[in-house]
């Protein structure tokens, strides 16, 4: 990539990113807007704009506003998982700024005035020396230059260490003080039980369950929901949910007729066959009312049935006090790993039931068999990752598509496809993983939502890392000088050593289009804003479709996760080969943190809070970071000749080191709710059967009745039953 094409990159991403935040500007004061652009304020009953009108708002309030926010305000509007994430943008921010600190002024120097004469082996094919010259790539091997660079290494790493060391002390305590509130959480009174050891007969599957814990926790056990299994009732519920959707929309298209037109309004009808396509043709309404008169007491036969005669070996066990639930949640229950298994039990939004009965040898199996899976397509997944790092030089693109010389030797397509190509197309890719890997992750049995975001955010960044980071780096060193190897292949480490500093800048380029024109979209919201006014204009009738079509989810932090942790290793990697990169990365986190913050406070609703339980997940992973940081600069180091390179030894082992020290500090805590957090008592005495009903499954809860009295009759019914035979 040339000097030009460099620029033409970052300067157009920066206008881009400028148009979309005064796009944003303009339409979010706009009424019709505002449930786009401040839905958690909307939802949580505030006002959208606060102090002035919308006419008279700065149109940059935003900007202040999110600055003037404290941690408090955040997690009163979007929670502690959201707090622990800014934790998290805010730790690599710092890294980069101090390490920048120091990196920049010093080694920039001492890279531009040593005067070598680059090669086409040491730089980005002898085309872009304006920045090899700033990079490592400038010095020549056994200088005495390169102590610079080694204190620079060590520096970087000391800084991470201590921005690392006191994000996990500050986010144990988050932890901590949210685990204490007096608020009280279903969660925190319940444990879930799985493996239940089969049932002996003439005994039903609660009594076997009550029986159990009753005995061990006498005094504080309070009663026992079993798991069903619910696929029936579920599909006649989302049936029953269906009509009542449809019924809602044809009342409306009916209260809607009567002003527009005949004042005795224009009822809506449909065909019953396939879509509403085919079939007999009815009134909408009539034809609601009618199935859902003959569904409600089909549910109701089949709750009670489900309750009575689909109970699995997996049950939630209420305790009297959030002291006897932690304490039960960490304590071995069984002489068996494999039965009775006693864990915390997620929030009851975040429950993926089908999982509760997997037993425990099954879930093992499975997540041998998801990693093989995983690995598998992390192996393949490397070819397209290949082809794409042949697009970061025209020479590459040449030599892969002949037929293409004439058009890009013109000025105009040969600017566009280097600056815009190879980063498009990698981003497309990883686009398209995150919905697979979760699947992947729910099919090995984890029991809720934000365990399996998590174990979904794991498998994407060693993905990225080793496609993107090592895959592009290695993919395209090896495409362009392929023939060089096959002459000659025990230069094949040199080869991929010199890649570095030939790659970095493409790497420059992807982080500044995934914050430039990734955060400017995601501020702006373009396109949730233009599906929802089309949804709004040509779908939506009823109150609930309108909700719906707003409704803005969650940050997804399977996906933001990974890709934070990709560049915050790349910026690691590259910081002291090509220090010009770090200040890209502080706007990369710097504008993140800002813009999301914006999000946060206006936009996103969180689907479950796990109260930090992501961060042990970030820390490793930034370590990871680090460690492959270091292990990157000694191998270059030893590529360079430089003697001294055996002082990084240490550095990695004490990575290594620290790493196991702040697991065994911290961890701890937030694998299990420590017992002196649990202790703190609740602001008033705890409605048990709130609670309990907490718990039921949505097409388990009746109408008639109250949810935990159904429960508990259906379940002393086949009891009773049981037990006379």
């Amino acid at each position: 990539m040339d000097f030009n094409s460099f620029l033409t990159s970052l300067t157009t991403s920066f206008v881009i990113f400028v148009v979309l935040m005064l796009a944003f500007a303009w339409l979010s004061r706009r009424p019709s807007n505002y449930v786009i652009y401040y839905p958690n304020r909307i939802l949580k009953g505030l006002e959208p704009l606060e102090g002035s009108g919308s006419k008279l708002r700065n149109p940059f309030s935003w900007i202040r506003e999110a600055l003037s926010s404290t941690e408090a305000d955040v997690i009163s509007m979007s929670g502690v998982d959201t707090a622990v994430y800014f934790v998290f943008l805010s730790s690599a921010l710092g890294i980069l700024v101090l390490s920048g600190l120091v990196l920049l002024p010093v080694l920039l120097p001492v890279a531009a005035t040593n005067h070598v004469k680059l090669t086409n082996d040491t730089t980005s094919n002898g085309t872009f020396s304006n920045l090899d010259k700033l990079s490592m790539g400038n010095i020549e091997a056994k200088s005495p230059r390169l102590w610079a660079y080694l204190i620079g290494t060590y520096w970087v790493s000391m800084v991470t260490f201590y921005i690392l060391w006191k994000a996990y002390k500050h986010v144990s305590e988050l932890r901590g003080k949210a685990l204490m509130s007096p608020e009280v959480k279903p969660e925190q009174f319940s444990v879930l039980v799985r493996d239940i050891p089969q049932v002996h007969e003439g005994r039903s599957r609660k009594e076997q369950v009550d029986s159990y814990f009753r005995t061990i926790h006498s005094e504080t056990f309070y009663r026992s929901m079993v798991v069903t299994d619910n696929k029936k009732a579920n599909k006649i519920w989302e049936e029953l949910e269906g009509y009542r959707k449809k019924l809602a929309r044809a009342e409306a298209v009916f209260a809607a007729s009567k002003t527009t037109g005949k004042p005795e309004g224009t009822r809506s009808t449909n065909r019953t066959g396939f879509l509403g396509l085919i079939g007999k043709k009815v009134d909408t309404m009539d034809y609601c009312n009618e199935k859902i008169n003959e569904l409600l007491p089909k549910l109701e036969s089949e709750q009670k049935t489900t309750v009575r005669e689909k109970q699995q070996a997996a049950a939630i066990v209420f305790f009297n006090s959030r002291l006897a639930a932690a304490s039960a949640a960490q304590a071995v229950h069984s002489q068996m790993p494999d039965s009775w298994t006693v864990t915390e039990a997620p929030e009851p939004r975040q429950i993926i039931w089908s999982n509760l009965t997997i037993k425990f040898y099954e879930r093992k199996i499975r997540q041998s068999i998801v990693y093989v899976i995983v690995a598998l397509t992390i192996f393949f997944y490397m070819i397209p990752i290949g082809f794409i790092s042949a697009f970061t030089t025209l020479e590459n693109l040449q030599k892969l598509l002949p037929f293409l010389k004439p058009i890009i030797k013109l000025n105009v397509v040969k600017t566009v496809l280097e600056a815009y190509l190879p980063q498009i197309a990698l981003i497309v890719f990883l686009a398209l993983l995150p919905k697979f890997l979760m699947m992947l992750s729910k099919a090995e049995g984890i029991p809720s939502v934000a365990h399996a975001e998590r174990a979904s955010s794991g498998k994407y960044f060693y993905f990225s890392v080793l496609n993107v980071f090592i895959g592009v780096t290695v993919g395209g060193t090896l495409f362009s000088t392929f023939k060089n190897i096959e002459k000659h292949p025990n230069t094949i480490i040199t080869v991929l050593g010199t890649g570095l500093p030939a790659n970095a800048t493409f790497f420059v380029t992807f982080v500044a289009l995934q914050f430039f024109v990734g955060y400017g979209l995601e501020l702006s919201r373009l396109v949730p804003l233009i599906i929802y006014h089309l949804k709004r204009r040509y779908l939506c009738k009823s109150e609930d479709e309108m909700k719906e079509a707003w409704a803005p989810g969650d940050f997804g932090y399977a996906t933001m996760v990974p890709n934070d942790m990709l560049i915050i290793t790349i910026v690691l990697c590259y910081s002291v080969i090509a220090p010009i990169i770090i200040p890209f990365g502080v706007i990369y986190f710097g504008l993140g943190w800002l813009v999301l913050r914006n999000q946060a406070l206006k936009v996103y609703v969180p689907s479950y809070e796990s109260y930090g339980r992501m961060w042990p997940h970030m820390h490793s992973r930034i370590l990871a970071a680090l460690i492959i940081y270091q292990i990157t600069m000694f191998g270059y180091f030893v590529l360079k000749e430089f003697s001294y390179t055996v002082i990084l030894i240490p550095l990695i082992v004490f990575s290594f080191l620290f790493t196991y020290v702040c697991s065994q500090k911290f961890y701890q805590s937030f694998s299990a709710t420590p017992l002196e957090v649990a202790c703190h008592e609740v602001k008033e005495i705890p409605n048990m059967e709130s609670i309990f009903r907490a718990f039921i499954p949505p097409s388990l809860r009746s109408e008639k009745f109250e949810d935990g009295d159904q429960f508990e009759d259906a379940l002393a019914q086949f009891s009773r039953t049981t037990s006379s035979i």
